[in-house]
């Protein structure tokens, strides 16, 4: 049975987005993949999104709206929000399954028709804001992306666990690497490239890294990052998809040395698509997504990943190309969303 499904993006970013930004490319893979299966997939985004799927959009993206106007209002974010809302709820009555992807919002505008509705969370879950959200809409359901992010969702609210995925064609298979290794991610304490400074450095290693300088702590960059750089660090800036191939697949390892409990971590996947293994520290969704011995190695110190380091040439990147092919396409997270909107929908009419 087809299914007509709305997706709802944030409106922060474009749908996908240029560069960085997990949630939103995870939207465009999710909505690409459904339209694939043949389902009638409705996608409301800023209208500097572009999809195969119906768009609805109200507004530009903050990310377009700051490009041309600078500086913004702090409320900016809210509003475009709401007004995206506004459209969806105009057309609430023409779904089988509200799919959201945003904040807090949407919870309250469905009202009576959050049982037909699934919320995925994109950030950890663990904290006051989150909880206090789910004790005040028990009634909504939740997707976690990771067993780590499910066992701080109330069970009554977790509707099920879906990892996230992307097309098979989007990062070809690198047979080859360079000799460097590659950290990919927002420059900021929670992502620790210090930490992957420090592992190249000790281990007789150049290293790559690329990303945006976190907009909400810039001083990281400017204090553990840039007095680093040199010949053997080089920081390479935001990347975009066909940059973003080459700089892990040419890469020996991802270095993946995180300092929160990361709910997913797409870059890992995305490294695995290319056939580079991933050293990853353990916190978060780390030990669900990295097989050891197989795709990567997980550690919980600097000494165990110098140790990682020197096992990288043990594994084989056609093993870790295929650990990707089975786990962690966009087509497989598709079909596991829809299994998951079956579900819900046949509760519903349970009564």
């Amino acid at each position: 049975m087809t299914l007509r499904i709305a997706q709802v993006a944030p409106i922060i970013l474009p749908t996908p987005p240029l560069h960085y930004g997990g949630t939103e490319r995870v939207v465009n893979d999710l909505t690409e993949a459904l339209v694939a299966l043949g389902h009638k997939v409705t996608l409301f985004a800023s209208s500097d999104s572009n999809t195969s799927a119906e768009l609805v959009c109200a507004t530009p993206s903050l990310a377009q709206l700051q490009e041309k106007k600078g500086k913004l209002p702090p409320g900016m974010p809210g509003v475009l929000e709401t007004v995206l809302l506004e459209k969806l709820r105009g057309r609430l009555a023409d779904f089988d399954i509200v799919h959201c992807h945003g904040e807090f919002f949407h919870a309250a505008l469905l009202g009576t028709q959050r049982k037909k509705s699934l919320t995925t969370i994109h950030w950890r879950v663990d904290e006051a804001d989150r909880q206090l959200f789910f004790a005040s809409f028990p009634d909504l359901p939740i997707a976690a992306i990771s067993h780590a992010q499910a066992a701080s969702i109330p069970a009554s609210s977790c509707a099920g666990i879906v990892y996230h995925g992307i097309p098979e064609a989007r990062f070809p298979f690198y047979p080859e690497h360079h000799n460097y290794l590659a950290f990919i991610g927002r420059m900021t304490d929670q992502k620790r490239p210090d930490r992957a400074i420090e592992l190249a450095r000790s281990s007789s290693l150049p290293l790559r890294l690329a990303g945006d300088i976190d907009v909400g702590n810039p001083d990281y960059f400017d204090r553990f990052v840039k007095p680093e750089l040199g010949a053997e660090v080089h920081y390479q800036g935001p990347v975009d998809d066909r940059q973003k191939a080459d700089f892990l697949g040419n890469a020996m390892a991802l270095v993946f040395p995180i300092d929160w409990p990361e709910p997913f971590g797409l870059v890992m996947i995305e490294a695995m698509a290319c056939g580079t293994p991933v050293i990853a520290w353990r916190n978060g969704a780390v030990e669900e997504i990295v097989e050891p011995g197989v795709s990567g190695f997980v550690v919980d110190n600097l000494e165990d990943a110098r140790q990682a380091v020197k096992r990288i040439a043990t594994l084989d990147r056609t093993a870790v190309r295929e650990s990707f092919l089975a786990r962690f396409t966009s087509r497989r997270m598709a079909q596991d969303y829809v299994a998951l909107y079956r579900s819900l929908i046949d509760r519903n009419s349970m009564g």
